[in-house]
């Protein structure tokens, strides 16, 4: 059975349910790119604990985001140096709803992710508006950040999220990656899923089961990662293995 199959055939989660469940604002997350036969054993092995978002008879929908950064590549180039204070700015569409939020993504304690957001309008979400900058500076903690920012990347792709009902925990799954930056360059990963496991701290029961199946993380950003695969100019050490090994 394919993975999608075995998708539909766990229980369903309401959206507010599933945030009841795991909201995970501040969380560690673990990236994988799986194969067909890879993602349908996992979700098999684990179909007992698992449930599927399930919105309006949906349980795949279809995102895009839009990253934006500095003329210097500041958001790029401190996650490529892995600097303590990195951070992300990016507007997330659900394009199914036509709802967009604008998210900013940094480092907390421990390493972990912790993402601010606030709702956006869907016309605006490949631009940073003026009102937005206060926003983007607090949550960054960098006072004039928010007015040089201008996008660099745009991702498509469909997702499903699952939800561990044992653990607190959540598992996203993305389909038909393309990317586009703003030369017109696109990419795109066919064939593979990029999975995603997001936990208050300690490995999920996904995590545990890749491991023990010898799969392990893949550091892959989908902005980080696109980027560098579309401007070969810029640094990409550290994704150098991922690029040659999904993305060549």
């Amino acid at each position: 059975m394919t993975a999608l199959g075995r998708v539909s055939r766990l229980p369903l989660i309401s959206l507010d349910d599933l945030n009841d469940a795991a909201a995970l604002q501040q969380r560690v997350d673990r990236k994988y790119i799986l194969d067909e036969d890879q993602l349908s054993a996992m979700i098999q092995a684990l179909a007992t604990r698992l449930a599927a978002l399930e919105i309006a008879n949906q349980r795949s929908f279809s995102y895009e985001s839009v990253y934006f950064d500095t003329p210097t590549f500041d958001s790029y180039l401190s996650a490529a140096y892995k600097r303590r204070n990195r951070f992300k700015v990016r507007t997330r569409s659900y394009l199914d709803s036509g709802s967009t939020m604008l998210e900013v993504k940094t480092r907390g304690a421990r390493n972990a992710t912790v993402k601010t957001r606030q709702e956006y309008g869907f016309r605006n979400r490949a631009l940073v508006v003026p009102e937005s900058y206060g926003f983007i500076d607090a949550a960054t903690g960098r006072v004039g950040l928010g007015a040089q920012l201008s996008p660099v990347l745009m991702t498509e792709y469909e997702r499903i999220t699952l939800v561990d009902l044992d653990d607190i925990a959540r598992l996203t799954i993305d389909a038909d990656l393309r990317c586009t930056d703003w030369a017109n360059n696109e990419m795109q990963l066919d064939g593979k899923y990029v999975v995603e496991t997001k936990s208050a701290g300690p490995p999920s029961s996904a995590d545990r089961w890749l491991w023990s199946s010898s799969i392990r993380p893949t550091k892959i950003s989908k902005f980080g990662t696109s980027l560098a695969v579309l401007n070969p100019e810029l640094p990409s050490n550290k994704w150098h293995r991922t690029i040659n090994q999904h993305f060549a």
